[in-house]
């Protein structure tokens, strides 16, 4: 059994990185103050933004109110 996820689960990742990044320059807020403010390193920003991290439902909701959208839309 292989630990990668499918493919399909990556694809999806990186929609949701694209967009949680969109929504980070739409806040003016850098990797650094989105990070600060979610109580996380900058680098869990980075590679959540590129489908590299399987974030939890708290730092989603976390990433969510600091950069002013929906969850639902960041995850559609």
């Amino acid at each position: 059994m292989s630990s990668e996820p499918p493919a399909w689960v990556l694809s999806r990742r990186q929609a949701i990185g694209s967009r949680i990044r969109d929504a980070r320059l739409h806040a003016n807020l850098t990797q650094f103050a989105l990070a600060e403010r979610c109580g996380v390193d900058h680098r869990t920003i980075h590679h959540i933004e590129y489908g590299r991290s399987d974030p939890g439902l708290g730092l989603l909701l976390q990433i969510a109110s600091a950069v002013g959208i929906p969850l639902a839309e960041l995850v559609r």
